[in-house]
């Protein structure tokens, strides 16, 4: 009994290290990925750069749906496989301990993490998707304070044309300002000033530009000739374009939690478009958490080589597999949600089929005399190997041909 608890703990950490390793860096990539196309966004809007941390904090439950089974694929592969090229996994197998006995602590990893997962997808992610929407919003309509563009014609509401060429303490300081001011009943303002700066008023919908040292043109249509002003401080109130609330949560059925989703699948009220769409990805995020149960068979069955090969096409495999399940099964939810297939058909089978395929490799290697489910797949690709090392082997100088 002993020697069993430590056999467990032994798998444990073994697992652990690996298993986090993945989650970090499969989250960063993904993260990276979005953070270059995040700033190129928000620059263009002319937003604060600090935004996109809060942004990208926001998808993050959206890609834990894919770091977490990822990590536990890896890190069950990694710790089977380290046993099974230093012989400890023969050592283990020849006291007595099955395949299903090692895979108890990968299980136990497996119900924590399916757990966890299934409670991101189901009411975490919902509400961050919506957050990261409404930031998005925010973010175009100018309610988070478009920044002044330096050099460049910065439209300010509908009406309000500005331009500086520096700008200085955080924009509070403007140099070489000029100002375009069309107002309803037909006015023009136009005005160039050496200095300027926005001030706050008791109207939150209103704000004050104070220019120093410029000149002010003032047209409308009842003048002869537009007046010209020279002036040493002029204020001119400018108000603020009204900014629409956004949306509320579940516009989009990738923001509605689990009962929200199943709610909205059973209202016979509903069109049928909207129940399709909602039950479809309710069975997307339920194959996404169950297949954390078939997962340390598929990581075990490709963990092990067959003998005298260190091969890591198991690792290249499974990273595959993992990915291709997940975009199949995004493609699988969108069919059914525009009705080209039930719902649960255009997901469950996907599910059953690679669920199955996971649960035939497992058994060929834990049941199967002599069963090597990736054995095909390591011989073809040492051919290839093979192929590749002579094709792109240094070849030696040429022979000198005889006058």
């Amino acid at each position: 009994m002993k020697i069993n608890t430590q056999i467990d703990r032994y798998l444990a950490r073994l697992i652990l290290v690996p298993m986090i390793g993945t989650f970090v860096l499969a989250a960063m990539l993904l993260l990276l990925d979005r953070m270059l196309k995040l700033f190129d966004f928000v620059v263009s809007e002319g937003g604060p750069v600090a935004i996109v941390f809060r942004m990208l904090a926001n998808l993050l439950p959206e890609y834990m749906g894919l770091a977490i089974p990822m990590g536990l694929t890896l890190g069950v592969l990694l710790a089977f496989r380290k046993l099974a090229l230093s012989s400890e996994l023969d050592s283990l197998r020849g006291v007595g301990l099955s395949y299903g006995r090692l895979l108890r602590v990968p299980y136990l990893y497996a119900i924590l993490l399916l757990v966890l997962n299934f409670w991101i997808v189901g009411f975490v992610q919902p509400r961050s998707q919506y957050a990261y929407q409404s930031l998005r919003y925010e973010l175009s309509s100018g309610a988070l304070g478009a920044q002044i563009k330096v050099g460049e014609f910065t439209q300010l509401g509908r009406r309000m044309t500005i331009r500086v060429e520096r700008s200085e303490n955080g924009g509070t300081d403007l140099h070489g300002v000029f100002l375009y001011l069309a107002q309803r009943d037909g006015r023009t303002v136009t005005a160039s000033a050496t200095r300027g700066t926005f001030l706050a008023t008791d109207d939150p919908d209103t704000i004050l530009l104070r220019l120093m040292n410029g000149r002010l043109v003032h047209d409308a249509p009842d003048y002869r000739v537009p007046r010209v002003l020279s002036f040493t401080q002029q204020d001119i109130p400018i108000d603020l374009p009204t900014i629409e609330q956004f949306r509320g949560r579940g516009d989009g059925t990738k923001e509605l939690t689990i009962p929200e989703l199943v709610q909205r699948g059973q209202n016979a009220s509903a069109p049928r478009n909207l129940r399709n769409a909602a039950m479809a990805n309710f069975y997307f995020r339920m194959v996404e958490a169950l297949m954390m149960l078939v997962v340390p068979l598929f990581s075990v069955a490709l963990a092990v080589p067959p003998k005298r090969s260190t091969s890591g096409l198991g690792i290249f495999v499974a990273v595959t597999f993992v990915v291709t399940y997940h975009k199949v099964n995004q493609y699988a939810e969108q069919m059914g949600a525009l009705g080209k297939l039930p719902p649960l058909v255009a997901v469950g089978v996907p599910f059953l089929l690679f669920a199955g395929l996971m649960v035939w490799m497992y058994w060929t290697l834990a049941h199967k005399p002599g069963g090597q489910p990736i054995g095909a797949l390591e011989r073809v690709f040492a051919k290839v190997s093979k192929r590749f090392r002579k094709l792109f082997r240094r070849r030696g100088p040429p022979e000198a041909v005889p006058a």
